[in-house]
């Protein structure tokens, strides 16, 4: 009897050996309560109706939110987009605006050096109105100077 017994347990050894090398190695024998679970889920909880009523409504609310998160993300993209053409367009005027004062001030520049050079030639010994011209318009440049750069200072922080 003990003989059969083991003989019978053998074989059981022998169709779950065969059974298991059916299966990929290393996944896991699918049990029929996890079967069962899953059948389950698929169909749903038994829910009453006003329970499935509100269950639904929570979902639509759900998929509006879902909704609402694209366009405000749409809408950053957006938005972000304006905000670099507009940065662009400022950079583009101020190189503009700034270049035309660099070329006022080497205007200014050249005048000054021609401007000492003539008043050397034509004061001899008179260096105090050659200097006292001079100061002036040097003055005038810085001044014009100062206020470019505080202006551009001043669109920097804004």
């Amino acid at each position: 009897m003990a003989k059969k017994a083991s003989a019978r347990k053998s074989g059981a050894r022998k169709a779950s050996a065969r059974k298991a090398s059916t299966r990929k190695a290393g996944t896991p024998r699918a049990s029929t309560r996890k079967a069962g679970a899953a059948r389950g889920a698929r169909r749903g909880l038994a829910l009453p109706r006003d329970g499935r009523a509100a269950y639904a409504e929570l979902q639509r609310g759900v998929r509006t939110l879902e909704r609402s998160i694209d366009e405000i993300r749409k809408a950053l993209r957006r938005a972000e987009r304006r905000i670099q053409e507009d940065a662009r367009r400022r950079i583009r005027d101020l190189r503009k605006d700034a270049n035309a004062q660099l070329k006022m001030l080497e205007t200014r520049r050249k005048e000054a050096v021609a401007t000492v050079n003539k008043l050397r030639a034509a004061a001899g010994a008179s260096w105090q109105d050659v200097r006292k011209t001079a100061e002036e318009m040097l003055a005038d440049a810085r001044a014009t100077a100062s206020t470019i750069v505080e202006r551009f200072r001043g669109v920097l922080r804004t």
